[in-house]
């Protein structure tokens, strides 16, 4: 997010004064051996490099036919990360130091006398039980009803309120301040987890390999963690960041795009100085493969990308460059930032933008708590935050936030987060879809998990009630992932991921944060341990 109106060279902060960050991941060089050997491909490799008769040499000849043989093998491969495809995970199936985080081992288990919020927007149901069995919600009954198995074990839940497992719809496995950039390896699953956020989508990835092998050894239950939809790495335009796919051409696009899509990323997601004719490519490429796009942009519009048929839209109206006056093709502009804060936001442009949305069945995914560190004096200073981080992070963060106060005279952002905050509930009253994650880059204090929560509060200030919120952070980020019939919601049939809250955030937004117990496929987690494993780690491991 960060510098949305210059070319940028790092993700997410909204602040355009903060100096952008490169560090981490190149492009990797694309070899036949790791599935992304089609001929086309090899062919690439070897440019610049080889005589125009290469194909006919013996050794070259020998790849090709390898490369053809292994076209089905890389289908295999794909489907093998699919985050769908996994049979539910038990107890006994966990290794030892995923085992040390599990308080609720038992495949049968009734939560009772629970109030339950289902995810649908429904209301509150008050004494509930919920029976679960093998890691599947099995029964959701008023308690002086239910029937609970013999042997289950029983929780009695009484002044406690359960919700679905929250889906971070942004939520990065690395991590930024304006000093450093960072794969969080360790502490990002065991913050997301241990945060109620039991799904996860990568939304572009700046080391995509340690998100691919996170992903396998959460799924093989080696760390715990969230299930994963890996994103690839950022597509934007030549000169962009160093850590970023740099596309000057449809060819280059539809290569990078099979690339990746064999290699098991089921999500793309372009950056800011992308062409229209580069993303067109890479969306329908996308979409060949069966795979979904999404995009931070500036040098490619809302309503240009709609047109290009793309999935969903990230930040909302922060990265909307529809209202800049007389824009120049495939340019992201200086001015992007002044034509947000001049646009009528009941006026026809914004409802235009808004309509072609919904219209198209292009999603959305609020990220206001990264945005939330570049408004003066917010977010409230949490003891829990300032303990994940290092101490170096930490002196980061505080040092950023102290200048961003210093410069509240000046700052448009609390204006512009105002409008950003109306642009989503205009959205969602049009029939939109909105889904929302944290994005814990920027500054450096939404963290992983915590920044998910703030997001709680954020959309109750922005205008949507709590029911509405709750639905927009579970349910509807299943449906854009297109797996809401097994996850996303409270019901008998469905895959038991469950955040249990002791209190109630209908009533006390505060209450969020009061997590008990996590329930992913059924098996029990304890938040207070997964928190307390990374203290004093966010921002170096």
């Amino acid at each position: 997010m960060r510098n949305t109106i210059t070319r940028s060279t790092t993700e997410d902060t909204g602040d355009t004064e903060a100096k952008p960050v490169c560090v981490g991941f190149e492009p990797p060089v694309l070899r036949v051996h790791r599935g992304g050997g089609v001929l086309a491909t090899f062919r690439a490799a070897l440019k610049g490099c080889a005589t125009h008769d290469d194909d006919r040499r013996p050794e070259v000849a020998q790849a090709f036919k390898l490369a053809n043989g292994r076209r089905r093998m890389i289908a295999v491969f794909a489907m093998a990360l699919a985050p769908i495809a996994l049979a539910a995970q038990t107890f006994s199936s966990l290794a030892e130091p995923v085992r040390q985080f599990v308080s609720v081992p038992e495949t049968s288990v009734a939560l009772t006398h629970v109030r339950v919020v289902d995810g649908t927007g429904a209301p509150a149901r008050e004494d509930q039980t919920i029976v679960i069995e093998n890691g599947k919600i099995t029964a959701v009954t008023l308690a002086r009803e239910a029937r609970v198995p013999a042997g289950a074990r029983t929780l009695d839940l009484t002044d406690h309120t359960v919700i679905p497992g929250l889906v971070g719809m942004h939520d990065h496995t690395f991590y930024t301040t304006r000093g450093r950039s960072v794969q969080l390896q360790f502490s990002a699953p065991r913050l997301y987890l241990g945060s109620g956020v039991t799904t996860i989508r990568t939304t572009g990835g700046t080391s995509p390999y340690h998100e691919v092998n996170m992903k396998r050894a959460i799924d093989r239950g080696e760390i715990p963690g969230p299930r994963i939809h890996l994103t690839g790495p950022y597509l934007t335009g030549p000169g962009g960041s160093a850590t970023m796919a740099q596309i000057g051409t449809p060819e280059e696009a539809r290569r990078i795009v099979n690339y990746w899509a064999d290699e098991g990323v089921t999500w793309f997601k372009a950056y800011t100085d992308i062409s229209r004719e580069a993303l067109g490519a890479a969306i329908d490429q996308a979409h060949k493969r069966g795979l979904k796009f999404t995009g931070h942009l500036c040098s490619v519009s809302f309503r240009e990308a709609v047109e290009l048929g793309i999935d969903s839209l990230e930040h909302g109206f922060f990265t909307n460059s529809d209202y800049v006056p007389n824009r120049q093709r495939d340019h992201c502009s200086p001015e992007m930032r002044t034509s947000l804060l001049n646009v009528a936001m009941d006026g026809p442009e914004v409802q235009r933008t808004i309509q072609a949305m919904v219209t198209n069945k292009v999603a959305m995914n609020s990220t206001l708590a990264v945005y939330e560190l570049s408004y003066p004096d917010r977010p409230p200073l949490e003891d829990r935050v300032l303990e994940a981080l290092a101490p170096e992070t930490r002196e980061e963060y505080l040092s950023s936030r102290r200048e961003t106060s210093a410069r509240a005279a000046q700052s448009t952002m609390p204006e512009l987060f105002r409008r950003a905050q109306a642009f989503e509930r205009a959205f969602v009253k049009a029939g939109g879809l909105l889904g929302a994650g944290v994005d814990p880059t920027g500054l450096g204090g939404a963290l992983p998990g915590f920044g998910d929560q703030r997001n709680y509060e954020l959309l109750l200030e922005a205008g949507f009630s709590p029911l509405e919120t709750i639905q927009i952070m579970t349910l509807n980020g299943a449906k854009i992932l297109g797996v809401d019939k097994q996850l996303g919601s409270i019901a008998a049939g469905k895959t038991a991921d469950l955040v249990v809250i002791r209190g109630n955030p209908i009533a006390q937004p505060a209450d969020i944060r009061n997590m008990t117990t996590v329930f992913k496929d059924g098996v029990g987690y304890d938040p207070a341990k997964l928190v307390a494993a990374v203290k004093g780690q966010v921002g170096i491991r």
